[in-house]
């Protein structure tokens, strides 16, 4: 479902920037170049977590023991300050299949916790990029307000991942330790 959502939403705010780009050849009118700039930055934002998200899947495997993995000394108290544990189940789940426990082990879906954290840390870092429409375009606090809420919203999916995994770890030592004891 959320696919579908952002795949329309790419298309459709792709079509309406070619269309409002070429009205605004025709009939230069500032309304209508802040439409085709709005659109057009719609559809980057859109497009562009699509095609991380595409580029990512032939790197689905990831140590979740590494370094980067690994959880920080200060997250457990900056997580208790975000209230993490209050809206993380409200969140949109774009592949809802990696993250089912009935058909994925719990190894699988942390490998899918770390595959999910570093496209959005890349996402986060890309919604910067529109800054640069700023030198042609003006408006860099426009530019600027929109690249901040776009990679805050991604960067509530990465703590998300790094909230839960610490948890899922520890629940496949505590089975891997029953297991041992009952063999």
């Amino acid at each position: 479902m959320l696919k579908t959502i952002m795949t329309l939403t790419a298309a459709i705010s792709g079509v309406l920037t070619a269309a409002l780009a070429g009205v605004y050849h025709l009939y230069p009118l500032g309304w209508i170049e802040s439409l085709a700039i709005t659109a057009g930055t719609f559809f980057y934002h859109f497009a562009m977590r699509l095609a991380v998200g595409t580029a990512f899947i032939p790197f689905q495997k990831h140590d979740p023991h590494s370094k980067w993995f690994a959880e920080k000394p200060f997250e457990a108290t900056l997580y208790k300050r975000l209230k993490v544990r209050k809206w993380k189940d409200r969140m949109p789940t774009y592949d809802q299949a990696s993250f089912d426990t009935q058909n994925r082990t719990l190894e699988e879906i942390v490998t899918a916790m770390c595959h999910s954290e570093l496209v959005h840390e890349t996402i986060a870092v890309l919604s910067f990029l529109p800054l640069f429409a700023a030198i042609p375009f003006g408006a860099f606090p426009v530019f600027l307000l929109t690249s901040i809420a776009a990679a805050a919203f991604d960067l509530s999916f990465v703590i998300m991942q790094r909230y839960n995994r610490p948890r899922i770890l520890r629940l496949i030592q505590r089975k891997a330790k029953n297991k041992g004891l009952h063999s």
